[in-house]
């Protein structure tokens, strides 16, 4: 009887064990975490006619892993903070379901494939033909007048009955409006032509707008034929390294010099570089790919800015901090623009 006793209670204990585990190891937490991810070689992205991937060296490609938290794998990021990092569901999704976050990271990554091939192009001196199609709706707010009305990936075509040529053209002629005032706009879903009128609300700061997060959609066509293919791959952060490649491969220029060259940065139709997120995981991860060079976004902070976060870090500064405790041997290059980028390595 005791011998029977004591195998039931080994049998329950061993049950709660094994369940224990289960949770431990798959029970989805509200928190995601974001490590290290990997830096890809980009000749394998990038597919230009006639013109192949010749060079000995390489330009690569960062990211950052993100993954949903599981208890265990929380506790072990808490372990170690320098290189995991815990965040919330609203920092990486902001506040989004996972297929339409999914859908606004590959926009994303399509916009700077595009702003890549448009900045290499010109700066090869090759014919291209870049068309703005309008702004492309990420997000829309909870007090949009607009939120039954848009739906993110549909692109706003004119306001008024007016196109302008870019994002900022829009959001200046909005602006000139207040709160409560009517707009119409059409817009196109899923192919076709749609139109809505709603009322303006504030956006911050006695502004008013539609209450869209938007961005630039354009479409490039080039001369030289061109495929990228980005994967798996999503966000805008891989530009300026999309660029530098198509811009190797298209004019034959050995400018890697045989070396791995990594780096990370939007770029934005004058060719400036803009700053990204997870810059301290993607040196790790570039370091871990045998990179030499890394080339960071440089953006000086404005007054305003370091008024308010006093100990703000540059992308830059974040990766000279990184690099000389993981990859002291790697030289952290600032850049400011594409230009900048291509006169270093020429050098």
């Amino acid at each position: 009887m005791k011998n029977r006793k004591r195998r039931l209670t080994g049998t329950i204990l061993a049950l709660i064990a094994f369940v224990a585990i289960l949770i431990g190891l798959y029970w989805p937490m509200s928190s995601y975490i974001e490590s290290p991810g990997s830096a890809d070689d980009l000749g394998s992205f990038v597919d230009i006619s006639k013109h192949p991937d010749k060079d000995k060296g390489s330009f690569m490609i960062t990211s950052v892993r993100i993954a949903r938290a599981r208890p265990i794998t929380y506790v072990w990021a808490k372990m170690h903070p320098d290189y995991y990092e815990v965040v919330s569901e609203a920092s990486v999704t902001g506040g989004q379901s996972g297929e339409t976050y999914e859908k606004v990271q590959t926009f994303y990554m399509k916009s700077a494939i595009n702003e890549a091939i448009a900045t290499a192009y010109k700066a090869a001196h090759q014919k291209i033909d870049k068309k703005y199609l309008g702004i492309y709706v990420l997000n829309i707010s909870k007090n949009s007048n607009f939120k039954s009305k848009l739906k993110v990936g549909d692109t706003v075509t004119k306001v008024n009955n007016q196109h302008f040529s870019s994002a900022y053209g829009f959001q200046s002629y909005i602006r000139k409006h207040k709160k409560n005032d009517k707009l119409t706009i059409r817009f196109t879903h899923n192919g076709h032509q749609r139109q809505a009128t709603g009322r303006l609300v504030n956006i911050g700061k006695g502004v008013a707008g539609i209450g869209i997060t938007l961005t630039d959609n354009i479409k490039v066509t080039t001369k030289v034929p061109i495929q990228v293919d980005p994967g798996n791959i999503g966000g805008p952060s891989g530009g300026l390294m999309f660029s530098l490649q198509i811009y190797s491969q298209l004019t034959g220029d050995n400018i890697t010099h045989g070396q791995k060259i990594a780096g990370t940065g939007t770029i934005n139709p004058d060719g400036s570089v803009g700053e990204i997120g997870g810059i301290d995981k993607k040196i790790i991860a570039a370091k871990k790919a045998g990179a030499t060079i890394f080339f960071a976004p440089y953006v000086k902070p404005t007054k305003e800015l370091l008024k308010y976060e006093p100990n703000h870090l540059t992308n830059y500064q974040q990766a000279k901090k990184t690099a000389k405790k993981y990859a002291p041997n790697m030289k952290i290059v600032p850049v400011k623009s594409f230009d900048q980028a291509l006169a270093y390595l020429q050098k």
